[in-house]
């Protein structure tokens, strides 16, 4: 137990303290030092025997440091994301806990926190290498290095919706203070953990999909056409968890639901992003346009089915050419392009 921790805890017992279980008082008659936690009740102490007591209790004294002097930040998103990451038990419980290691799911991220040499230190790395040896992966203790990390895929595309299922893996971020581990999840996932944080005190404030259609301006301007079953597809094109990782708590509008599903993910989505609204302004184009009738046998109707899924799923580049009885094979592909679209005019 580090003493400067307990003359800390000395000091704050004048005024009293009560944390996580853990009470501290100086009594006003002089009457001495109370030292109380859950399972052991000290009074009449004096200063002496407070500080023996402490020693004896160091997961206690240490938690309140920890929390009171180190993070600090009451009602503020920093201090309950670190909170949350910790198990919700007894002070002693958790911290045996937190010897071998606590990791939580943000996103793509698991992030664990453990303590050792008398502090917290937090790791991030991708769920897909949860179990994997530090050393097999690459190891990064800068939480700017998040930045470079989350623009680009497995294949070098660039991530331009950061909250895409697409995060890479076969890195560590490693050994990051607490503040340092919530910078790190704001790079991978902007804002999240403060929306998050908002939702959990009924603070969000939502921004339904007919007012942010309605301040569009230029070429979006007609975005605010998709609405009713188009938005509700739209969003099933856009919003599944296949898709983004947020949870989706806007709807077309407060009296107006969203027919799609919500999402599964921690943190919510509290309106549509620019990528949405982007995908919105094809989509309204599309609906406006003149249907034209396109007669399929059963077998190409079935292929043209499995090639849309195949497209839509991100499966068409692990086709190999040379299986021609996957629908999405690029040679059957081709052959039904020159068969029912080659002669038709553009």
């Amino acid at each position: 137990m580090n003493d400067s921790k307990v003359e800390e805890l000395l000091a704050a017992a004048t005024d009293g303290v009560a944390f996580d279980g853990l009470r501290v008082a100086r009594d006003d008659r002089d009457a001495g030092l109370a030292f109380e936690t859950p399972e052991d009740r000290h009074v009449g102490l004096t200063e002496a025997e407070f500080r023996a007591v402490a020693r004896d209790h160091a997961a206690y004294v240490d938690n309140w440091h920890h929390w009171e002097r180190v993070v600090e930040g009451h009602g503020g998103y920093r201090r309950a994301f670190l909170r949350w990451l910790e198990p919700d038990d007894a002070v002693p419980a958790r911290y045996d806990a937190l010897a071998d290691g606590v990791t939580r799911t943000w996103g793509q991220l698991a992030v664990t926190v453990r303590r050792a040499d008398g502090e917290r230190r937090y790791e991030l790395r991708h769920v897909d290498d949860r179990e994997s040896e530090r050393a097999d992966l690459d190891e990064r203790t800068d939480p700017r290095e998040a930045r470079e990390l989350a623009k680009y895929d497995a294949e070098g595309e660039y991530r331009p919706l950061k909250t895409a299922p697409t995060l890479r893996t076969g890195w560590a971020l490693v050994d990051l203070s607490g503040d340092d581990c919530v910078r790190a999840v704001d790079w991978f996932y902007p804002a999240t953990v403060a929306n998050w944080h908002r939702e959990r005190e009924g603070d969000l404030d939502v921004t339904h999909w007919r007012e942010t259609a309605d301040r569009q301006t230029g070429i979006y301007a007609d975005v605010d056409d998709l609405s009713g079953d188009a938005l509700d597809r739209a969003s099933r094109a856009c919003c599944a968890d296949s898709q983004c990782l947020k949870r989706r708590e806007w709807d077309e509008a407060s009296d107006a639901d969203v027919d799609a599903p919500r999402g599964d993910g921690e943190f919510p989505c509290r309106e549509a992003c620019s990528l949405f609204v982007a995908a919105a302004r094809e989509f309204a184009a599309t609906d406006e346009e003149s249907t034209r009738e396109l007669t399929l046998t059963s077998g190409e109707h079935e292929q043209l089915s499995a090639l849309v899924d195949a497209a839509a799923e991100g499966r068409v580049e692990g086709v190999r050419p040379g299986d021609v009885s996957d629908p999405a094979n690029r040679y059957r592909a081709r052959y039904l392009r020159e068969t029912r679209f080659a002669n038709e005019e553009s």
